[in-house]
């Protein structure tokens, strides 16, 4: 059965349900015994989940995302949120992108908690970016992990034409397919494109007074996109060479310091303003607060498909310790999350 996306004031019902039942506990398939590197969390199994006979002719979808030790919880959230949400959850397929020191364990932990995904891992070279990296204004940003979505197109396999690449910090609650399916209109990119935002705060005055950076934007109306949720078109990325275009921004960025934050500006000033924009449900963002204090923050007004954590709030740490955001309740029934002692004490 599809499934629909909750509107705002459905969503605010189920924060509502959820802070009222907030002493019950909720089992999620079993405890599994704790992965073999001792950094890694311990986390429930996931139900199964299996497709409908609607399924039998329905498209491969392919979503990438990075794996992180630290956002690893964000992660497994997100991939639950997935599936649980999916007309068709078996003709999912991840690609995860991670450092090669905790690959292993990194795979033994999806398999355990996911046993039916279908998923690779592929090693990411972080000396691909070590040397490029400009130091930004939060130290969570300038993680080379946090640039690999700039070589998703080199690492994924060539059969893989478009994908969804996502961030570790969200959940989705509606059937992904949904955005899969976006007509991309002929551009790389689609992702939601905020308007409203001032473009002008993302750069230095050394880029905007510069007449020959500025250019780059000369005869398009650039408008800011969060790169933590867009489908891009991996055979288009290839062809227009975009990851060398990426590194010549931040060649620059390296040069004369024309931006702040870490690996969002290059692909505003490639991208800004000639994407397919998408619906604004599809990413409810800045759910993390600002990228300084991460104060709380409320929904917007409207439907919504998918539930954003970006900047320096993440649910789970609020959760943990015990001063959460009301937005925060939302994420939680999507954590597979246990502790050792808490398996334990089960």
């Amino acid at each position: 059965m599809a499934s629909r996306s909750l509107s705002y004031t459905q969503l605010l019902g189920l924060l509502s349900f959820i802070l009222l039942t907030s002493t019950m506990a909720v089992r999620v398939g079993v405890i599994l015994h704790k992965p073999s590197a001792p950094t890694l969390p311990v986390f429930r199994e996931a139900p199964a989940f299996r497709n409908g006979d609607q399924c039998l002719e329905a498209d491969q979808i392919h979503i990438a995302m990075t794996l992180d030790t630290n956002y690893l919880r964000g992660t497994m959230a997100a991939v639950f949120s997935l599936l649980q949400h999916s007309t068709c959850p078996e003709n999912l397929s991840f690609h995860f992108l991670s450092l090669a020191h905790f690959e292993n364990d990194l795979f033994s932990s999806i398999k355990s908690t996911f046993p039916y995904l279908n998923f690779k891992i592929y090693q990411f070279d972080p000396n691909l970016v070590r040397s490029k990296i400009s130091k930004s204004i939060r130290e969570a940003l300038d993680q080379p992990l946090n640039y690999a979505r700039i070589y998703l197109a080199d690492i994924a396999p060539p059969s893989v034409d478009r994908i969804i690449y996502l961030d570790s910090d969200l959940v989705v609650v509606d059937d992904i397919e949904k955005l899969w399916h976006v007509d991309m209109e002929g551009k790389v990119v689609a992702a939601p494109e905020y308007c409203h935002a001032n473009f002008t705060h993302y750069f230095t005055k050394t880029f905007w007074s510069d007449p020959v950076l500025v250019k780059v934007l000369e005869g398009k109306r650039p408008c800011y996109f969060n790169t933590g949720v867009m489908v891009v078109d991996v055979d288009k990325w290839r062809k227009g060479l975009y990851t060398q275009k990426v590194e010549e921004w931040m060649t620059v960025q390296k040069q004369k310091r024309i931006y702040h934050l870490g690996s969002l500006p290059p692909f505003l000033l490639i991208f800004a303003g000639d994407i397919k924009a998408v619906n604004h449900r599809w990413n409810q963002h800045g759910l993390g607060g600002d990228n300084f204090e991460g104060r709380c923050r409320t929904l917007h007004p409207g439907p919504i498909s998918l539930l954003h954590w970006s900047g320096k709030g993440k649910p789970w740490l609020r959760l943990d310790s015990r001063k959460p955001c009301i937005v925060d309740h939302l994420w939680a029934p999507y954590d597979l999350y246990r502790s050792s002692k808490h398996s334990l004490d089960e």
